[in-house]
């Protein structure tokens, strides 16, 4: 198992410098971080990647789309653009020096159709089938993240994402399932989880506050559980925001400190994830 950590920790804007960040994660003895792809260019890209392996970190990353770029839409047009900059995020991902790129990647965040679910979800796996060359030249697995009615319509289950993933015929598509969004929308987190199975590409976590895992009513012995059943061996990143008051944390509606001090909170999460899933 390696275990990370997500850099929006400590990002007040998503366009801020993840560079200084990675002295801390590896100081901490992370074995890796998440990075967020928005706002990022090619250049920051190159750069990124040189600091994130001369720190000896691993990493992965992390994305959404655009309402200008919806693979879902309608517009033939806008779901062309939604497949270009998913190309070019499976390109910087690889150039970053990551396998694994994951998140809300199968429709805008906040955005919402209930009435054509079906066929966005037609669209979305379509789309993702189109992206099997460009994912096995890059040697990068996508992952389709699960998260709450909040955020989105499309995709809200761990049965969901891992249909999804199984609708594209790639074999580089899979399931990113998180803690957070498990403990809204399962009746069984243990039975998501291993329903998921082999769909199961990478996985978050933080608690359901989206602070320190173990510090709220997450039922860990039972995801722990069900990960060792299903042989899952990948990343386990804490993907939490803990911050109230900058731009990023009221991006997730982080409107109190979850938690008093990000890297206290980094440091009890790599303990509380080595003592659990080890």
């Amino acid at each position: 198992m390696k275990y990370g950590i997500h850099a929006g920790l400590w990002q007040a804007r998503w366009t801020d410098e993840i560079t200084p960040i990675l002295r801390v994660v590896a100081d901490l003895g992370f074995d890796g971080v998440e990075v967020s792809l928005l706002g990022m260019t090619d250049e920051k890209a190159d750069a990124l990647g040189r600091a994130v392996r001369d720190h000896g970190l691993g990493v992965t990353c992390s994305d959404g789309l655009a309402p200008d770029k919806d693979i879902t839409s309608a517009d033939a047009d806008v779901r062309a653009a939604g497949l270009a900059y998913l190309r070019w995020a499976i390109a910087t991902t690889a150039k970053i020096g990551s396998r694994g790129l994951a998140g809300v990647v199968y429709a805008p965040w906040g955005v919402y159709d209930p009435a054509n679910k079906a066929v966005r979800a037609e669209r979305s796996a379509q789309a993702f089938a189109a992206l099997d060359g460009d994912l096995a030249a890059h040697d990068v697995t996508l992952g389709i993240e699960a998260i709450n009615r909040f955020e989105t319509d499309l995709v809200n289950t761990a049965a969901e994402a891992a249909d999804m993933a199984r609708a594209s015929g790639s074999t580089r598509v899979g399931a990113l399932l998180d803690t957070f969004h498990l403990n809204i929308e399962e009746k069984d987190i243990g039975a998501a989880i291993a329903g998921a199975g082999d769909q199961l590409v990478h996985f978050h976590v933080s608690d359901n506050d989206r602070g320190v895992p173990g510090s709220g009513h997450v039922p860990w012995a039972e995801v722990a559980d069900a990960l060792r059943g299903i042989g899952y061996d990948k990343w386990i990143v804490a993907e939490m925001f803990v911050i109230a008051g900058n731009p990023a944390s009221a991006d997730l509606n982080i409107w109190r400190n979850i938690e008093p001090d990000a890297t206290d909170a980094a440091a009890r999460a790599l303990d509380f994830m080595r003592k659990t899933f080890e």
